[in-house]
């Protein structure tokens, strides 16, 4: 089976991409998601955030996702060592993950592949570009934030020029590409590359 990531950078439309390969009955692993589901209901990786961030992270039981935000994109220091307590759980449910499926290829959808060094358990990447004007207002529209905030988040990741260079397939989300057409296209290959 083969192993498919999809990344992209904050507001480039990875999700809606990641969406088409669903309904082409592909699984997808929503990484992003999976890893809130984690900080909050996993006991080792709360145990570890505890440690790290302080017991005012966790409010009633939940995480306080905005205050842990506020923490960790302003300090380096702290979002590293956020990732190095999320990053490894979400890595090994993943592979866990993939092993379950039974189609002829799976994808995983992360922002942060590149950055957590996960793109090695991948057989290829492809990554969903779009121009920043773009990228900008879907996610000042999709968070209810402003600007600078988004620029913020932006900072924390790898410049989009880079990771797109190191994806083996770019999908453009630019309001002219047809993003359906491009996504058949790769499950083309794709379905071809998995029964050789």
């Amino acid at each position: 089976m083969l192993k498919i990531g999809l990344t992209g950078g904050i507001g480039s439309g990875k999700s809606v991409v990641a969406k088409i390969f669903s309904v082409l009955q592909i699984p997808v692993l929503d990484a992003d998601s999976f890893a809130k589901e984690i900080m909050n209901d996993n006991p080792e990786v709360k145990a570890q955030l505890l440690a790290a961030f302080g017991d005012e992270i966790f409010q009633s039981g939940n995480l306080d996702r905005s205050l842990l935000a506020q923490m960790v994109f302003n300090n380096t220091e702290k979002l590293k060592q956020l990732n190095a307590i999320v990053h490894p759980a979400v890595r090994k449910y993943g592979h866990i993950w993939m092993e379950e499926q039974h189609a002829p290829y799976v994808v995983k959808e992360a922002a942060l592949f590149f950055e957590s060094g996960s793109e090695e358990d991948m057989d290829l990447m492809v990554g969903v570009s779009a121009p920043e004007s773009l990228r900008l207002s879907r996610a000042m529209n999709r968070d209810g934030v402003d600007e600078a905030s988004v620029r913020k988040r932006m900072a924390a990741q790898m410049p989009q020029e880079e990771k797109m260079q190191r994806c083996d397939y770019v999908i453009y989300n630019d309001e002219t590409h047809s993003l359906i057409e491009q996504v058949l296209h790769l499950h083309r290959i794709f379905i071809d590359q998995s029964a050789s």
